[in-house]
Parts: C-alpha cells; sequence; structure tokens
C-alpha cells in the first residue's frame, strides 16, 4: 500500500519525503489555506517535485462546466497532478468528460460503496472513500473501502482506491487489510507510525549499556 501525506505543508512534506515512506500528497482548499498557500500553482508545483505519484488538487466549481474547466487549467500546468472532484452527479459529468482527455481525477468525499462504484463507472482514477467521517456517525467506513477493493478486484476495475480521512495508526493498517491501494495519512498521524514506546525503552536501554561498556575500558 502506499502512503500519502494529506497536507499542503511544504516543510512537513520536505521533512517526511527523505524517509522513504512517502510516496504522494493530497491536498484541497482547507489545507492550503491552513498552509497560507497564496500562489496555488506555485505550492503544487513544489510539491510535485518532492514526491512521484500525482498531487490531487481541488476544484471549487459545483457545477460540470466550472469543475471541467477546472481542471483543465490544473491540466495546463503541466504537472504531475489529480483533480479532485466531489461526488456528485454534476461531479461524475465532470469527471467522464476528462477521463476522456486524459486528465487524471480523485473522487472525493465517497461514503457509500455505490458511490464509489459510480465514480469507478465514469473514469475517476482514483476514489477516496471517508473512514474516519463515516465511523464518526456510527457507520464503519473501512466496510467502504473493503467492498469496494472486493467489487473492483472481481471486475478488473482499475480505478485506485485512496483510503481517506485517516484518524490514527490503526486506520492506516486496516485500510491496508481492507485492500486500499493507498492511504492518504496526516502528518501527525504518520509521526506516530514511526513510535513505540518499547522502540523508546529499547534504545534507551542499549545507549545505556555501549556507555557502561566505554567507562569499564
Amino acid at each position: 500500500m502506499q502512503i500519502f501525506l494529506d497536507t499542503a505543508k511544504i516543510d512537513e512534506i520536505r521533512k517526511l519525503v527523505p524517509t522513504g515512506v512517502v510516496d504522494g500528497v493530497t491536498t484541497n482548499p482547507s489545507l492550503l489555506a491552513k498552509a497560507g498557500c497564496k500562489d496555488i500553482k506555485g505550492a503544487i508545483k513544489e510539491i510535485c517535485a518532492l514526491v512521484k505519484e500525482p498531487v490531487s488538487v481541488e476544484v471549487i466549481g459545483t457545477q460540470a462546466d466550472q469543475m471541467i474547466k477546472e481542471a483543465r487549467e490544473y491540466s495546463s500546468w503541466k504537472l504531475n497532478t489529480a483533480v479532485k472532484i466531489p461526488m456528485t452527479e454534476e461531479g461524475l459529468k465532470a469527471v467522464s468528460v476528462l477521463s476522456k482527455e486524459g486528465i487524471k481525477t480523485n473522487v472525493t468525499l465517497i461514503f457509500s460503496t455505490s458511490q464509489g462504484l459510480l465514480a469507478a463507472k465514469a473514469g475517476a482514477t482514483f476514489v477516496s472513500p471517508f473512514v474516519g467521517r463515516l465511523d464518526d456517525i456510527s457507520h464503519n467506513g473501512l466496510e467502504v473501502v473493503r467492498d469496494l477493493a472486493h467489487i473492483f478486484k472481481i471486475y478488473g476495475i482499475n480505478t485506485r482506491i485512496i483510503a481517506a480521512s485517516i484518524r490514527h495508526p490503526i486506520h492506516v493498517v486496516e485500510s491496508a487489510k481492507a485492500g486500499a491501494h493507498i492511504a492518504t495519512i496526516p502528518t501527525k498521524v504518520l509521526e506516530a507510525m514511526f513510535r513505540h514506546p518499547l522502540t523508546d525503552i529499547g534504545i534507551e536501554k542499549f545507549l545505556s549499556d555501549w556507555k557502561g561498556l566505554q567507562e569499564s575500558k
């Protein structure tokens, strides 16, 4: 399973890319605003230079023609991007047109298996079921991931599943077990995955023993 960072903060991406575990990045208008990005194109260009997989950049239009226009603008940047499109009827109209033009799309705000299936049918490159937000309302978000992975395998559907709205490391592990191709993860969750208290205790013990060995010489 690939790991994407769900952030637009360049310093966070730069810090974590050297670990070798970050494959891509997803952004949205809220994340870009939090990162203080005033030059969207410049920020996306900088992020694209850091990762190998398409960087998701989201449209703000609600009608198909608006989304198509924005997506074509993003495509004109000649960067490795995927255009985030909301899971609506208008959104899928846009996806259908864009997929025929070879423009990669990431259909976002998916909360049911049926929505994910329709998005794939329309030609989405990626679908993003929101695991955490479903869990918040007492639905099993991972079931959507699992069902989509099962259906896509049966029919040989090439659309890739991005497990989104990841809240903690267990979500990441369970998404992998459910068959997600990718998990897009907030920086704090990825950083938590590096750590374990027994690892810290082990390092401290090794260093203490080594110090004692040196002092005994």
